[in-house]
């Protein structure tokens, strides 16, 4: 395949390096900055730079671009996109891309299935983009048009580039389960670093600190469009959390052992049930 990748990010670099690496598939990219796609061609993750021209020729176009640019791009270039080819985005809400792309797809003649890899660093472009970042991650797809063989034809480059689980979902359904996973991990870690002791952390801190600060290292201006691209499940998570961190601060506050001893004892056997460890 003729393979187009729009941004070459981490994800969009990573993909390239990937694909470059575990697959006969031709790369062909693009960024923004003319020195990211220098480098790239250097390093050999493209093997060309991405004109209109060889986008028309392409049958798969990966978009690793925030969401309202990945949109803003194919909308811009829609009648460029060769017909019947996929369109392939990466972003990390779903609902807001494919309710305005899959008009625009269905117009031109061309397939749209929302993407999302869940693998990721705590720091962004090209110069931290690895061709194994993708191993034994998650690739979940929102295909909502389109047949049988386009899905297959993307799950199987995935499935080469590493990603060991393919998961299937609607917009709406990635949307709120990613508030979970992922988009509340990222609030939590930010405000929890907000703390006055953690200026004097040194010394008294080991692995839970490290692995509950480490997502605070976040890009800013990305996940604020992806928080208020998510409103209503994110703010759903952050109110259920916060409840039940008061519940917690009340039976300490009381010294009810009895009440933090049963909270403490349903947190354990939730993560073991969720983990498989108790039926």
């Amino acid at each position: 395949m003729k393979i187009a990748i729009i941004g070459l990010g981490l994800i969009g670099g990573s993909m390239a390096k990937a694909i470059k690496e575990n697959t006969s598939h031709t790369v062909y990219g693009y960024d923004k900055n003319d020195t990211v796609e220098k480098k790239a061609l250097l390093l050999g993750a493209i093997d060309e730079v991405l004109t209109d021209e060889i986008l028309s020729q392409c049958d798969l176009t990966l978009i690793a671009l925030y969401p309202q640019a990945a949109v803003d791009f194919i909308r811009k270039k829609q009648e460029i996109f060769k017909k019947s080819s996929i369109v392939l985005d990466c972003c990390g809400v779903k609902r807001i891309v494919c309710r305005q792309v899959e008009p625009i797809a269905l117009k031109q003649g061309f397939v749209f299935i929302g993407g999302h890899p869940m693998a990721g660093l705590e720091h962004s472009g090209f110069d931290h983009a690895k061709k194994a970042l993708f191993k034994d991650a998650s690739m979940i797809l929102t295909p909502t048009k389109g047949s049988i063989q386009d899905v297959e034809k993307v799950k199987d480059l995935f499935t080469a580039i590493g990603f060991t689980n393919i998961q299937i979902a609607t917009p709406e359904e990635h949307d709120q389960m990613i508030a979970f996973t992922s988009q509340l991990a990222h609030v939590v870690s930010s405000a929890y670093i907000k703390s006055p002791a953690a200026m004097k952390h040194q010394g008294f801190s080991a692995g839970s600190y490290k692995d509950l600060t480490r997502v605070a290292k976040l890009n800013e201006d990305m996940w604020t469009e992806l928080f208020l691209d998510n409103p209503e499940f994110l703010t759903e998570e952050i109110d259920g959390i916060a409840r039940r961190l008061e519940e917690y601060s009340r039976a300490i506050k009381d010294r009810d052992a009895e009440t933090l001893r049963a909270l403490l004892k349903d947190g354990r056997e939730k993560k073991a049930f969720i983990d498989g460890e108790i039926f």
